[in-house]
């Protein structure tokens, strides 16, 4: 295999990532707080790297073969964050180096499970170097999402290539593409920047909280998360934007090109939207009658959560772990289907779902008649042949990692709650898990590193959609 391209582009990253983090330098000098001179070294080292991988792999075709384009992807996910963890290692946190990893993996996954403790008084360059790294994770996700995965064939993805094509009429090559989203994504962190500053954070919150926000990736600047604020507007808000961003950003760009109808007839939005309202009543009304709320405190605690947690925010403002065992089982269900396809979310998505149900209804109708012949839909199309099998095994694989890692950390010796949800977050990656220790009021400092690893893998694996890193363990992917 010819890795020139590979590292060609991951130069270009690493390159990026060196000028996001002259934005936490000068948030250190500005504050005057010494670890300024942290971030000009982290500068120095990454683009140093970067710089020497472009210029050593330039002049060569960047157009990638398939087995290039699964390389690349992979080795994007996990060597980012090796140098994404330099600032938390060399910054005076005193942490190790798992847990600086484990942080920077958790941000730029978008995954939101932190390990740092004392966020209240941490120096303003890292509150905003966790803030860009989701920021940057989130906007590197719908790229993948729209311009790689469909062509992988990863999880049934493939699906969208009809709407990518359709897209191309207007935005018809990937640089475009991903200009286009970019437009859309600083938006809507510009927009929910200043809907938080009216809402009364200030300044360097708003900013920070916005970027996290659209981003689905949940770490805030207080360990008390959004419930420092205390605010119901704020609270509100926030779940509005997490809604946007848990919306297909393919949609935002068809109706910013004409086509309205498209944000309003997707079928995948349809059913998101009808999970988070039955959810929000559900819940409202089970806190009510049980546990004697408030309506309106019952509402707001529901809707902040209940999207936080299904967009894979990992925001939190309430204890929702007192709820009750209903609450506890209806979370933890919805930290696995995730939002849509094209977003910034995670989880296992909506659409996958969809194709799921529509074939079941097709094997009950061919169980009634054997002779008919039926066809799976999805959103008004046909759903390809390769589709379903694509998407039947990732659902076995999400299955079989996920009981992997629940069995892996109850082997490190934690509890059978903390074991099962730090599974389910990490690989579904939405940030807190359920319990006194990985809860919405806990933290994941506290777990063995051997813990701490094997999360990190998860959070990797269900940000690479699974088989995308699985591909690469194949005997098969090594031969010419």
């Amino acid at each position: 295999m010819d890795f020139r391209p590979i590292l060609y582009v991951l130069g270009i990253l690493l390159s990026i990532m060196a000028l996001s983090m002259l934005l936490p330098m000068a948030a250190d000098l500005y504050w005057g707080n010494p670890d300024w001179r942290v971030f000009f070294l982290c500068i120095v080292i990454t683009s140093f790297f970067g710089g020497s991988l472009i210029l050593s792999n330039s002049g060569h075709n960047v157009n990638m073969s398939l087995r290039q384009a699964f390389m690349m992807t992979f080795l994007s996910w996990v060597a980012l964050p090796i140098f994404a963890a330099l600032p938390f290692t060399l910054a005076g946190m005193n942490l190790s180096f798992t847990d600086a990893f484990f942080e920077a993996v958790s941000g730029i996954t978008t995954t939101g499970s932190t390990i740092i403790t004392g966020l209240d008084d941490a120096p303003p360059g890292i509150l905003l170097w966790r803030a860009i790294l989701q920021w940057l994770g989130g906007i590197g996700i719908i790229i993948m999402a729209m311009s790689v995965l469909p062509f992988l064939n990863v999880g049934g993805m493939q699906i969208f290539r009809t709407e990518l094509s359709e897209n191309d009429k207007v935005l018809p090559r990937t640089a475009q593409l991903a200009s286009s989203i970019g437009i859309t994504y600083i938006t809507l962190t510009i927009l929910c920047t200043i809907a938080f500053l009216t809402a009364g954070m200030g300044k360097f919150d708003a900013l920070t909280h916005a970027m996290t926000t659209i981003a689905t990736g949940g770490f805030s600047t207080y360990d008390a998360s959004i419930s420092h604020f205390k605010s119901d507007s704020i609270e509100l808000i926030a779940a509005f934007f997490m809604i946007l961003a848990g919306i297909p950003f393919v949609l935002y760009l068809k109706t910013a090109n004409g086509n309205i109808r498209a944000l309003f007839t997707d079928t995948q939005v349809h059913l998101f939207l009808s999970i988070v309202a039955a959810s929000i009543a559900v819940t409202s009304v089970y806190l009510v009658l049980t546990h004697g709320m408030a309506p309106k405190t019952a509402f707001v605690g529901s809707t902040f959560n209940i999207v936080s947690l299904i967009t894979g925010t990992g925001y939190t403002s309430e204890a929702y772990d007192q709820w009750g065992g209903f609450v506890i089982a209806l979370f933890f269900f919805l930290m696995a289907i995730g939002a849509c396809a094209g977003s910034t979310s995670c989880g296992i998505k909506i659409f996958r779902f969809q194709i799921f149900l529509s074939l079941i209804k097709v094997q009950i109708k061919k169980l009634l008649h054997p002779n008919g012949a039926f066809v799976a839909y999805y959103n008004g199309k046909p759903i390809p042949k390769d589709v379903p099998l694509s998407v039947m095994s990732f659902l076995f694989l999400y299955a079989i990692c996920f009981i992997a890692l629940a069995l892996a950390l109850s082997a490190t010796g934690l509890d059978f709650i903390t074991a099962l949800s730090g599974a389910m977050t990490s690989i579904s990656n939405v940030g807190p898990g359920l319990g006194e220790t990985i809860g919405p009021t806990g933290n994941f400092s506290t777990l063995p590193d051997t813990a701490k690893w094997i999360l990190t893998v998860g959070m990797l694996l269900g940000r690479l959609e699974i088989l995308a890193a699985f591909v690469i363990f194949h005997p098969l992917f090594w031969r010419h």
